[in-house]
């Protein structure tokens, strides 16, 4: 009775520990390929939930069902204008035949390296067969500063056309960094269609010059930024010139005015006083006669004044009647 006991207890830990190693879960990020002695049986899962398996014989293989990043290594690439610019890109693929990647790249770090193989390439050949405008910008769309009426140069560097030099400004795009984008994608993408790997897009990520040109560009800035500073300060130059000619005006005009406007009240004043003073004297000419001569003793004999008049002499008048006969 105990033989028999073990014996089922035994047959039931042999199916749990069956039902166990037969058994895994597919997450819904994953899809799985199944394998047999490192061949694949029947179609891949790509539904997730709990799925079932021939223990110790059949392996699950899992892959990424969702989008993944490829990442480029910046590399040094000339342009069609024979301009060295230092590259930098990025990708996002996905797997949709992962039959086909078990069978040919069979891990992510192959296909990443696969992906290196044919993107890179793809994008070298793109770069080099156009200018360097093309791969900075899209359009011809005019770009300035805050500054009014004054324009920027995007392209840093003259455009060679059939020997002849082109000023960036004047350069029609034809391609532009956008349709580069999808030209790669379109000469990488049937490369990587055996690997069962879609190519969602490929995006230049980073563009930069070399040393030597970007010393070229920088001193270009330089000189540029240089011209506008100049240009604004001459500009506030004259406009402290025309500031400081229409203060000067102002001041004139004021002061002019002013003084026109202390001598009329000046003026008034004079003839009010004047006309004071013919009012009072008028009353008694005399008086008025005398004071007068006495202003002008004070004013023009002192002890050293030597005078010789005759005893007739208007001026000395009242000085005759002060002195009486005897004088």
């Amino acid at each position: 009775m105990k033989t028999h006991y073990i014996i089922l207890v035994i047959i039931v830990a042999l199916g749990v520990m069956g039902l166990t190693a037969s058994a895994f879960v597919v997450d819904e990020t994953e899809q799985v390929v199944v394998t047999q002695f490192n061949k694949v049986v029947g179609d891949p899962i790509t539904e997730p939930g709990l799925k079932f398996r021939i223990p110790f014989i059949q392996r699950p293989n899992y892959f990424l069902k969702n989008i993944q990043e490829w990442d480029g290594e910046p590399g040094q690439i000339p342009t069609l204008d024979k301009t060295y610019i230092w590259v930098d890109s990025f990708a996002r693929w996905r797997i949709i035949d992962p039959v086909a990647f078990f069978e040919t790249v069979t891990d992510r770090m192959l296909a990443l390296t696969r992906l290196d193989d044919i993107i890179n390439p793809a994008i070298r050949n793109a770069v080099t067969s156009n200018h360097l405008i093309e791969t900075v910008r899209n359009s011809n769309r005019e770009m300035t500063t805050l500054e009014e009426d004054i324009d920027v140069d995007v392209g840093d560097v003259e455009v060679e056309m059939g020997g002849e030099i082109i000023d960036p400004g004047e350069y029609v795009i034809q391609t532009g960094r956008e349709k580069l984008s999808r030209e790669i994608l379109k000469a990488a993408q049937p490369k990587l269609e055996k690997f069962g790997i879609e190519l969602i897009d490929v995006k230049i990520k980073r563009v930069n010059y070399v040393q030597k040109v970007r010393d070229s560009v920088y001193a270009r800035m330089v000189a540029e930024r240089n011209q506008v500073a100049e240009k604004i300060r001459s500009q506030g130059r004259g406009e402290a010139f025309r500031i400081e000619g229409d203060k000067e005006k102002d001041l004139k005009l004021i002061q002019s005015e002013a003084y026109r406007t202390a001598q009329e009240i000046k003026g008034k004043a004079d003839a009010k006083a004047i006309k004071i003073y013919a009012d009072a004297f008028s009353k008694d000419p005399e008086y008025y006669s005398f004071t007068k001569s006495l202003e002008v003793y004070q004013t023009s004999l002192d002890k050293k004044s030597k005078v010789v008049l005759s005893t007739d002499a208007e001026l000395l008048k009242y000085l005759k009647d002060f002195a009486g006969p005897q004088g």
